[in-house]
């Protein structure tokens, strides 16, 4: 929680928003759980991310939760994911602000705060919920840097792009695309830690998109 922290930390926090719908049961949320685990394993062993990247876990189905509350990199110990019921993406939004609003650090006359947050949001699918407001709302507030990914061939680009202008779209949810995602993801987490440490507010570079991964930019 923000309160145990020093203040003399700024934190880089990082908000992985999970689909664990049940289209999502089988071999995709096994390929999820091992690319959280490269994840992981790749920010543990890059110093600036062990020094700037808290990691946060939101899982969404028939409802959200957050299943890992804002963590060091090197503390962060990998959920147990399982796939079931719809896909409540506006919960999921909701869900998101509140933990921002309760764990992110705001800057103050007297003292920084955090930096602003990374957020990854990954789905396979159609909103079962109303999820409008909600997205309406996050895009209003700035809350952070929202990348959204649309996973396979059922994930609506129109809806991330309601949320964020930053959409990828991976073109199946096999394990070697969804690992390539997370790779991504923990390059992305690396070089904005590397350029919080040395630009401060810099506006964030994410690293270009590995080729032939079956991820592509949402124009």
């Amino acid at each position: 929680m923000p309160e145990e922290v020093s203040a003399a930390i700024r934190r880089l926090p990082v908000y992985l928003v999970l689909d664990c719908s049940g289209s999502m049961s089988g071999e995709p949320i096994e390929a999820v759980r091992q690319g959280m685990r490269l994840l992981v394993n790749d920010l543990k062993g890059d110093p600036q991310s062990l020094e700037n990247a808290w990691l946060s876990v939101i899982t969404f189905e028939s409802g959200a939760q957050q299943v890992v509350p804002l963590t060091e990199a090197g503390s962060f110990a990998e959920p147990s994911l399982n796939a079931g019921g719809s896909t409540a993406l506006g919960e999921a939004l909701r869900m998101l602000g509140k933990c921002i609003d309760k764990e992110v650090r705001k800057t103050t006359p007297t003292q920084k705060g955090d930096w602003k947050p990374l957020v990854f949001l990954m789905t396979d699918g159609q909103p079962t919920d109303s999820w409008e407001g909600a997205a309406d709302e996050l895009k209003k507030r700035k809350i952070g840097n929202i990348i959204g990914c649309a996973a396979g061939p059922s994930a609506d680009d129109a809806v991330l792009k309601r949320l964020t202008e930053c959409v990828v779209r991976l073109t199946d949810t096999s394990p070697g695309t969804l690992q390539a995602f997370f790779k991504w993801v923990s390059a992305s987490v690396s070089a904005t830690s590397a350029s919080v440490s040395n630009k401060g507010d810099a506006a964030v570079n994410l690293p270009a998109l590995p080729a032939d991964s079956g991820i592509q930019i949402v124009p």
